[in-house]
Formats: structure tokens, sequence, C-alpha cells
């Protein structure tokens, strides 16, 4: 298909300006040639009155009255200019003459019918009669039926209307090639920095994004940014899109050093039974039939299978919640959950006083009731791994205008404050200055995070020495 329009935005514009230009001046140009043709019209008609006038004043001079004289000239009025006619007409006698070269000529059979019908009405109308040219005439009638016609040329206002054309074409013309030569300076001037704009774009296309981590993208300068213009706009919505791919990027780079360490972690921790399992194996193979070896080594390896197939299901889980797989839903007493799991935390761990704080009524929440007693018996499971003996830990549950909030708090020794940022990332382990020796993998604090943001809710953590709070709030 064949492009009516060039094909870049400088070559449009040029031709938008280029086009409105000529339009312009060709209005004008028309508007003008029609002012000025009316004007000189007009100004013939007026000589036409007058030159009529003065022939009819000759006819009414005659010894024998206003009647035309046959076989000589008509009387020619003083003051009657080159190429003014005059015809006359009285019953069957017609007679005119043009004024030419300084003399009379006698107008031919043709151009006297012509004016023959030309009406009365004074009105004045342009008529063409032949070699004689376009005249503007004027047929007036007396009270005795005379019927006196003049005639003026058009021959001048004609040249003057063409040569005024011919130079309103030139103009136009020159007007058109000035436009096209300072709009292509304007236009590419005002455009550089559009052009400066996709060179940062193309910039950015050229870096390696695809892996790794991504360095600083380059930025449209901030001259290029002012939102009043529009190529300001574009530029502001470009480095917006370049700060929002730079985050994206680097929170891919991020998410792929998180799974390399998780992997790793994982690896490490599924190792460490694996290793044990294998071991202990090996403890049976070379101690033969001694049952008390047997039992012992088949007793770590119940061990070590249990705590592997629970960090098997723990990592399961946290895959199932990040891929977004939806939960169990249904309608969930959050008190009967703190009462319950405080309760099991008071007889598996006796060494810790346990407090709890309900609110008079039932607080109910949609959601996985499984998976909601999971989070809250890893919190209070984490107070009593990583505090000492007599600690106090304190649950309570309470309504909000927008839904419900649980708080785990304990006055033990705190987490380091390093640690506080990263207390809910993977495989993250308290400090052992504030720990008891446990084998916890670290996930219990993740999956309590991947619980509470799975129901729609948030988790927080706040701590000092002497007062360590996880609030888990979920949404009514």
């Amino acid at each position: 298909m064949t492009r009516l329009l060039p094909a870049t935005l400088t070559g449009r514009l040029i031709v938008t300006i280029v086009a409105l230009v000529a339009l312009v001046g060709v209005g004008a140009s028309a508007l003008t040639a029609m002012t000025m043709q009316s004007h000189l019209t007009d100004r013939l008609d007026s000589q036409l009155h007058d030159s009529l006038d003065r022939s009819t004043r000759e006819f009414d001079l005659l010894p024998d009255g206003p009647r035309p004289p046959s076989g000589e000239p008509l009387p020619v009025a003083v003051g009657q200019g080159e190429g003014t006619l005059t015809a006359v007409f009285l019953g069957s006698t017609r007679r005119g003459d043009v004024i030419g070269d300084g003399e009379q000529t006698t107008l031919p059979s043709a151009v006297l019918d012509t004016l023959a019908d030309v009406p009365t009405d004074d009105t004045v109308r342009t008529v063409d009669l032949g070699r004689l040219g376009s005249y503007r005439v004027l047929a007036v009638q007396n009270a005795d039926g005379l019927i006196v016609v003049g005639g003026l040329p058009t021959d001048e206002v004609d040249e003057t209307i063409q040569n005024l054309l011919i130079w309103e074409v030139v103009l136009t013309l020159a007007g058109v090639v000035v436009a096209a030569a300072t709009g292509r300076v304007l236009v590419r001037r005002q455009l550089r920095p559009l052009r400066d704009v996709a060179a940062t774009a193309h910039e950015v296309a050229s870096m390696p994004l695809s892996s790794g981590a991504v360095e600083h993208t380059p930025r449209v300068p901030v001259e290029l940014t002012d939102r009043a213009t529009e190529v300001g706009r574009v530029g502001d919505a470009l480095n917006v899109m370049l700060d929002h791919v730079e985050s994206s990027l680097e929170a891919r780079h991020e998410s792929e050093q998180q799974v390399r360490q998780f992997v790793a972690d994982a690896s490490h921790e599924l190792r460490t039974p694996l290793s044990t399992i294998a071991g202990y194996t090996e403890l049976v193979h070379r101690s033969g039939e001694d049952p008390e070896v047997v039992r012992q080594a088949l007793a770590k390896i119940e061990t070590e299978s249990s705590r592997m197939s629970a960090l098997v299901n723990d990592l399961l889980l946290l895959a199932r919640l990040d891929s977004g797989r939806p939960l169990e839903k249904s309608t969930v007493d959050l008190t009967q959950i703190l009462l319950e799991a405080v309760s099991d935390r008071q007889v598996v761990d006796p060494e810790r006083r346990w407090n709890l704080q309900l609110p008079d009524d039932a607080v109910e929440i949609p959601g996985d009731a499984g998976r909601l007693h999971q989070a809250v018996t890893n919190l209070l499971t984490n107070a009593s791994r990583h505090t000492p003996e007599g600690t106090t830990v304190s649950a309570s549950l309470r309504t909000t205008a927008v839904g419900a909030t649980v708080t785990v708090r304990d006055d033990g020794p705190g987490l380091e404050p390093e640690l506080v940022p990263h207390v809910f990332d993977r495989f993250t382990r308290g400090d052992s200055s504030r720990t008891r020796a446990s084998g916890g993998a670290g996930l219990g604090t993740s999956l309590v995070k991947a619980i509470v943001e799975a129901h729609g809710g948030q988790v927080a953590v706040r701590s000092r020495p002497g007062d360590t709070a996880f609030t888990l709030s979920f949404p009514a």
C-alpha cells in the first residue's frame, strides 16, 4: 500500500506545515482576488453609468429630438474613453459605434444583436462581444421608446486580476518553499529532545538484562522530563518505567538468590538426617546381631526420618502457598485455636509461665483451621525454644475495626537487632546466645508468614530485651 504521508514524525510535521501555509496562501489569494475584482468591477460600473449619462444627454440635444441619426456616426459625448461603445435602438432602427484608436467604428450586426437582448432594468451585466472581448453593459429606455446601450471593456480589470493572481501564485509558492525549509530546521530542533529520549531507550535495550545482577540503568536527563511539555512527559514516563523495570529486575535477582540459597539450605538440612541414617545403617551392618546396637540405631533412624519428613512437609507447604493454591475455607474460631495451642504448650513445656488473654465473645474468621493452628503453634514453639526457663509467654486475641489480631509476647532476651528484618526469611535461626539447643530448620516463622498472608493478613515483629512480640493481623 502506497504511503500518502512520510513515515517519520518530522516528515509529517513538515508536510502539515507546508499544507497549512499553502492552504492559507491559496485562501488569502482567492479572497484578495475576489475583493479586488469586486472593487474594480464596481468602479468600472460607476464609470459606465457616467458614460451612459453623457451619451443620453447628447441624444436629448439633437435638433430633431431624441432620435438616432441615420447614415452618419453617432454623436460622441465629451469625455468618453477608449473602448467605449454606444448603441441605440428605436423600432427597426439600430445603430452602434465603438471608440478605438481615437476614432469611431461601427458595430457589427452580430454585436448589435447581442446588445439588443440586454434588458432595460438598470442592471449592469457582463457580455461577451466576440472579437471586441468582454464588456460591462447597461441599457436604458426613455419615454419615447428610445433604447440606449452603453458599454465599457473589462480588459483592464481582467488584466489587473490576472497579474494579481500570477503574483499571488508566485508568492504562495515562495512561502511554501520557505515554510518547508524553515519548518524542517525548526521541527528537527524541537524534536531533538525526543531523539535523546529514544537514544536512552535504545541504550537500555542494549543492556544484558536477562540474568544476573543489573547495574544502574541509564535515565533520561532531568531537563528532558519537564511534565509541562509533551517530550518531557514522554521522558518522565520512560524514567518511571525504567525505575519499575530496575526494581523488578532487582527483585528478580533477589528472588533468584533466595531460590539458590533456599535450595542450598534445604539440601544441607536434608543431607544431615540422610547422613545420620546412612551412618546408623552401616553401624547395624557392622554390629552383626547385637540387639542393643540395632535398637539404638533403629531409634536414631526413626528420629532422623521423622525430622526429615517434617522438613519435607514444611517445604511442600511453603511451595504450595507460594504457588497461590487456595487453602480450605471455613468459619474458624480463633478463640478455640489459641486456647488449645496454649494448653498444649503448658503440658509440653511446664518450665515456662504461659498466659492467655481472650475476649468475652468468640472471634471467628474465614480460613483453614489446621493451618491457623499450625501458625499459632509455631510462634509458641519458637518462644519455648529461644527463651530461657522461667520466661513468661503471653498469647492474646483482640478484635479491631477491620478484623482480629493475635499477639504472642515473651519477656526473654529478645532478637538480635540484625536478625529482626530477616526473622520471617526461610532457614533463619536465632542467635545461639538467645536460644537453647534445638533441631529447628528455620522454617517456623516463614511458615507463619506464608499462612497468614494466604489468609489475606499481615505479620509483624517487635523486639527488644525483655519484650519480644509477634503480631498476626487477620481481616474480618
